[in-house]
């Protein structure tokens, strides 16, 4: 069927805002061994790897293990800086801001988690929006993003990109960074706890949620499966396929970056009765359609209360005013709901 002028009119607009970031590189494809606790050696990389990722799920509980954290800091600005308890190799990497919006000294808080390659003031908006309501909220930068980006980098290749265990590694620092950020607002009073995420950051909290039974509520921007398919599906993340499409099958890629992927622990149950919300678009070329749906379809199966706004938009398009009016009312009433 032929697609109709709004579509259309979606799509190109979906094709125009992927356009307009010209500093995408295709770079080249690594096993980065050394950064899963492996060694470059004799030994076939494919199944170490294979190892790791395996063990990883298996003892997920142990491999997203909160830390503790001695060197939380609030400045004068309200941004939040600690040492991350997973150290990556870029020092500028290894310290994590957090922007800290107070709307009461204790009651409901929500950590915000933003999208790939967003700036240091993405988001505000929404943190003021929830401020104003009564609802305290956090926005942490993401693992070599802005004031965390590596030097001589121009963009958060480490945290998608084609280094296999680099990307695991990153991913699991977030998850890690955003367990911390919540044992600072426990610290400070805040006993009911929520957390938002959108495109890449839904996968992270979505992660941390099922890992940390202090999440109350999880709302989420953009919903799919598995790591892998978005990055081999998705018209975003084309230039990190490209590196990878002649190395691995989308089968392997997908079992090496499980452990990152939601979906290994919804099929687990894990979530299970947690209360999340999850807004996604119909024409979304990055996180494509079918994904969102199976991954919905596997939610309910498995026991999840899950609450869905399906909007006639793509990924970029969800910024759009009125969606973007709509969807964040809809987020807001959810965690207002959610967290009392």
């Amino acid at each position: 069927m032929s697609m109709s002028w709004y579509e259309h009119a979606i799509r190109r607009y979906e094709h125009r805002r992927w356009t307009t970031d010209d500093n995408r590189m295709v770079r080249p494809f690594e096993w980065g061994l050394e950064h899963i606790n492996g060694r470059p050696g004799p030994h076939d990389p494919r199944e170490f790897v294979g190892e790791y990722a395996s063990e990883a799920i298996a003892r997920s509980e142990q491999w997203y293990a909160a830390s503790h954290v001695s060197d939380y800091r609030l400045d004068q600005a309200n941004v939040l800086t600690f040492t991350s308890p997973l150290e990556s190799p870029w020092p500028e990497n290894n310290t994590v801001h957090a922007q800290f919006f107070p709307a009461r000294k204790s009651g409901p808080a929500v950590l915000i988690l933003p999208n790939w390659n967003a700036k240091w003031h993405g988001q505000v908006p929404l943190c003021r929006w929830f401020q104003r309501i009564g609802i305290t909220a956090m926005k942490m930068s993401l693992p070599y993003h802005d004031r965390r980006m590596a030097r001589g980098h121009e963009r958060a290749d480490q945290l998608v990109g084609p280094n296999i265990g680099l990307t695991l590694q990153a991913n699991r620092q977030a998850v890690l960074d955003a367990r911390s950020c919540l044992t600072w607002l426990e610290r400070q009073g805040y006993d009911r706890l929520g957390i938002l995420g959108t495109s890449i950051g839904s996968s992270v909290g979505y992660i941390t949620l099922v890992h940390d039974k202090r999440v109350r509520a999880g709302g989420f921007f953009h919903v799919s499966t598995y790591f892998a398919d978005v990055v081999s599906q998705g018209m975003t993340t084309n230039h990190v396929w490209e590196a990878l499409r002649h190395e691995l099958s989308v089968a392997e890629l997908r079992r090496f970056w499980a452990p990152i992927s939601p979906m290994p622990y919804v099929e687990r149950g894990m979530g299970a009765r947690r209360s999340t919300f999850m807004v996604y678009g119909k024409y979304d070329p990055t996180f494509l359609p079918e994904l969102t749906g199976h991954m919905l379809e596997s939610l309910r199966r498995h026991g999840a209360e899950t609450r869905t706004l399906e909007l006639p938009v793509g990924h970029y398009s969800l910024e759009l005013p009125p969606f973007s009016y709509i969807a964040g009312y809809r987020m807001i009433t959810y965690f207002l709901e959610a967290l009392g």
